[in-house]
């Protein structure tokens, strides 16, 4: 089962980081810091360079926004270092839920379970 893990790490990125992720890193990375979800932050010596480390599936949407302008070059200092201005109306970050089970489903959708008996609606029956 290693060497089965060593292939899918080495031709897989969706499973986490590859193998030559891992060794650039190793190389030349310099860990920055950490966000709430787990996901590691790094960057080269001169700092042109910054990538993540994911925490389990590779989901950009799992970033937190904090991180994500850092990581694009929006913001010069880490989160960590000076923290961005909240809002009192914003909302905590979670993860993008579509195509998973926990998706919205309006009303009238055919992914949410429908009730025994429906309360707005009366079958036609003709008389």
């Amino acid at each position: 089962m290693g060497i089965l893990n060593t292939l899918l790490r080495a031709v897989t990125w969706w499973n986490g980081s590859t193998l030559n992720t891992q060794l650039y890193t190793a190389r030349k990375g310099q860990k920055v810091g950490e966000d709430s979800q787990g996901n590691v932050f790094y960057q080269t010596a001169d700092g042109k360079r910054r990538w993540v480390m994911y925490n389990g599936e590779a989901e950009a949407s799992r970033i937190d926004p904090d991180w994500h302008g850092w990581l694009h070059h929006t913001f010069a200092d880490t989160p960590e270092k000076k923290p961005l201005p909240h809002k009192t109306w914003e909302k905590p970050h979670h993860e993008n839920l579509t195509g998973t089970a926990l998706a919205y489903a309006p009303a009238g959708s055919i992914r949410r379970p429908q009730p025994a008996s429906r309360q707005d609606y009366e079958a036609w029956s003709p008389e």
